[in-house]
């Protein structure tokens, strides 16, 4: 009777074509990792982000995730290696990304919903609704604790306000639809004409130009970084993008050896991704005087695959857990440290 092993040899000698190594599982890939330049994220991760695979960056608004890639990318740069990002919700600063170290002439802009979609017949322009958009955070304390409007901004239209309540509503001209003859079709105004007539004036337009680009910048190669900003969005909206997206993503990174940071605020390439962190705001920096000095970040690792073991040797024993979470702090450029 033959054993184990000749069975499964025989098994992957008829199934080669079809499903090679159909019994013997895939070994462990190590990739190798690029410092992020901040020390305890890279700690955290035991180097870095990983090259030629799927990064996310979920949380909401203001969590530190654009920091943390801009402080990926300077490292890149500095490297004399190009870079792209891609920006659907239109909220790169090119500015803050040079003040961090971002080589700007090794870095491709893609803006996906900056400009309006224009129509080909009378010019109308078309931007992306604002429900398509993740509210801002409600902020607390009096007019938003410091970072609200004046308070004489408040009293705006308060004027026009009162006046339509004192005005007497029995002097308003009532106006009357005109009745329209039996058989006729009412016609439609020249803006519903357009905005019927167009193919491209869709809300969904900026996140599928984004995805797109995406792809097309992937297969091309030749870029080491590539950032999928999708922060703005809301959650429903992104996960309206077929898995099979991610899947093709995960591919070409590999191929190519390219780093995909993906931000948003809830993960969504699901096991295509190899690292996932979730970011949060713990607290303000500088809370005892008036004057905002940072914000101090917290990032905690929800998954991680095939990391390095420390050592070759298997304990007997299990091994402490590792930290899961890590805080740093970020700083204004006007904070002085006391």
């Amino acid at each position: 009777m033959p054993n184990a092993s000749a069975i499964r040899f025989q098994i992957e000698t008829v199934l080669a074509r079809r499903i090679p190594s159909a019994l013997t599982p895939q070994p462990k890939m190590v990739r190798p990792v690029v410092a992020t330049g901040i020390g305890p994220v890279d700690d955290l991760l035991r180097g870095g982000f990983p090259v030629g695979a799927i990064s996310e960056l979920t949380g909401l608004e203001c969590s530190g995730r654009t920091s943390v890639a801009l402080s990926f990318l300077a490292r890149i740069t500095e490297a004399n290696k190009v870079c792209a990002w891609i920006d659907v919700s239109n909220a790169f600063d090119p500015a803050s990304a040079a003040a961090v170290g971002v080589n700007l002439k090794k870095l491709l802009w893609v803006r996906c919903g900056a400009h309006p979609i224009t129509t080909t017949r009378t010019g109308r322009s078309f931007r992306l609704p604002e429900r398509y958009f993740a509210p801002a955070p409600i902020k607390k304390g009096l007019h938003g604790g410091g970072f609200g409007p004046h308070p004489r901004t408040e009293v705006r239209g308060l004027s026009d306000a009162v006046g339509d309540l004192l005005t007497p509503r029995c002097a308003e001209p009532q106006h009357r639809p005109r009745p329209q003859k039996e058989g006729t079709k009412p016609s439609l105004t020249p803006v519903t004409q357009v905005v019927r007539s167009s193919k491209r004036a869709k809300p969904y337009d900026a996140i599928e130009q984004g995805v797109r680009s995406a792809d097309l910048l992937l297969q091309t190669g030749g870029f080491s970084a590539i950032v999928l900003d999708m922060g703005s969005v809301a959650p429903e909206y992104v996960a309206r993008i077929e898995l099979s997206t991610w899947h093709r993503y995960r591919l070409a990174a590999e191929r190519t050896q390219s780093s995909l940071l993906l931000l948003s605020q809830y993960p969504c390439a699901n096991n295509s991704s190899e690292l996932q962190l979730r970011l949060s705001v713990t607290e303000a920096l500088g809370k005892d005087t008036t004057v905002f000095n940072g914000m101090q970040p917290q990032v905690e690792l929800i998954r991680q695959r095939f990391t390095q073991a420390e050592s070759n040797v298997v304990p007997l024993r299990k091994p402490p857990q590792s930290a899961r979470a890590a805080c740093w702090e970020n700083q204004t450029t006007w904070a002085v440290r006391r």
